[in-house]
């Protein structure tokens, strides 16, 4: 019998990096070839909440710590993809992904985990639109640039 440590939780961030005048980071997904997505990841036991998920993925994936987090109290729930589905308890067929912004000074260059990521990009909001793979994360950016105008 596996333990239920042993799968992925059901829920997880969504980080969009980004400046002031909404130059968006963009990681490539390692193996994925010309997948583009903001920083993401899954909720650990270990998080004592979204929040600190979100500080842990950034750091991981980006090795970003300064910066100005918000959490954007926006959820996506989303069908996880066939292919993924093993890392996940049997019953297990959905996702809950919760969205983050992270304001950072100026453009940076990521630190990047080669076994998760292969390349960055910092590009516009409206062109970092376009180059996403998700479309949670197409509509992350969208709400981006409109809470910045608010």
């Amino acid at each position: 019998m596996l333990e239920a440590m042993a799968f992925k939780i059901p829920e997880s961030v969504l980080v969009v990096v980004h400046t002031a005048d909404l130059q968006i980071l963009l990681l490539e997904r390692a193996g994925k070839g010309n997948m583009w997505q903001s920083v993401t990841g899954s909720r650990e036991p270990e998080d004592a909440d979204l929040a600190a998920t979100a500080r842990r993925e950034l750091r991981e994936e980006t090795g970003l710590s300064e910066g100005v987090l918000t959490d954007w109290r926006l959820k996506n729930r989303y069908e996880i993809w066939p292919q993924w589905r093993a890392r996940y308890a049997p019953d297990v067929t959905h996702n809950v992904e919760h969205v983050f912004g992270f304001l950072v000074p100026q453009i940076t260059l990521a630190t990047l985990d080669p076994a998760e990521h292969t390349a960055q990009l910092w590009l516009p909001w409206q062109e970092a639109m376009t180059k996403v793979f998700s479309p949670t994360n197409r509509d992350a950016i969208w709400q981006l640039q409109k809470r910045v105008a608010a």
